[in-house]
């Protein structure tokens, strides 16, 4: 998580070569890298800004501005709207499995929370109709949730449900992931149809993950189907980049 106060370890930076041939900006972003890589910087760090570090080193702000871009660009730092530049939070990096996000963080040993935004039962849209393979304009649950890693948000999650688990509580959704909610009731989830992709962040996504209003977002949809050949949940989820990544191995045939 984020700490109070903006930092910067200015020993780190005590004997930068001023004459050498380096240059400047590649000392302090690789010193800079380097710290935050062993932990010496912790995630969720923010740094001081770059006014107060080009006067700390009697650098010029362009030549501090070039060296965090450096480290912005490789994904060890995030500038945040209304915060500053601040150590991301470690990726998780999903392989491509039948999990929930729930359990993935749990397996990272990162600590995850849920937030519930609605927990309501509403008429079928169309293509979610037809996915479950129910009537158009039928009932059908709707979730919507953010999920947090330490307190930062990564990712919204919708799911729509046929109405039969209608009594799935919020207690229940904050307390552990959706798939094991449902393996609790005894629906054994055996196959699931993914496809992703990316878009941009629209409507409340900005506020609710901390982005900017049009920045990309990693999107994924899942139809998961249980050991009868049923659709028993679809979900629609975003993902905010820095923070999350899918893997899969392929194989030549």
């Amino acid at each position: 998580m984020a700490t109070d106060e903006p930092i910067w370890p200015a020993e780190l930076f005590a004997d930068l070569d001023r004459t050498g041939p380096v240059p400047l900006y590649f000392q302090i972003s690789s010193r800079l890298e380097a710290a935050i890589r062993s932990g010496r910087i912790p995630p969720g760090a923010r740094l001081e800004n770059e006014i107060a570090i080009g006067k700390a080193l009697g650098l010029s702000r362009p030549t501090v501005r070039r060296a965090i871009q450096e480290v912005v660009d490789k994904g060890l730092l995030v500038r945040r709207r209304g915060i500053g530049t601040q150590v991301v939070q470690g990726q998780v990096t999903r392989e491509v499995e039948l999990t929930s996000l729930y359990e993935d963080l749990k397996a990272s040993q990162l600590a995850p929370g849920t937030r519930v935004l609605s927990l309501e039962t509403i008429a079928a849209p169309d293509d979610v109709a037809e996915t479950l393979g129910i009537r158009a304009g039928a009932d059908v649950v709707r979730v919507r949730r953010l999920r947090t890693t330490d307190g930062t948000p990564m990712a919204v999650l919708e799911n729509f449900l046929p109405t039969e688990y209608a009594d799935i509580t919020v207690e229940q959704l904050e307390g552990e992931g959706l798939y094991a909610v449902l393996r609790a009731r005894g629906v054994t989830i055996r196959v699931a149809k993914q496809r992703i992709g990316a878009r941009s962040a629209h409507d409340d996504e900005p506020e609710l993950l901390d982005v900017d209003r049009g920045g990309p977002l990693l999107a994924m949809e899942r139809t998961a189907f249980d050991a009868s050949g049923s659709a028993v949940e679809f979900g629609r989820h975003v993902y905010r980049p820095d923070m999350y990544s899918f893997e899969t191995t392929l194989v030549a045939k």
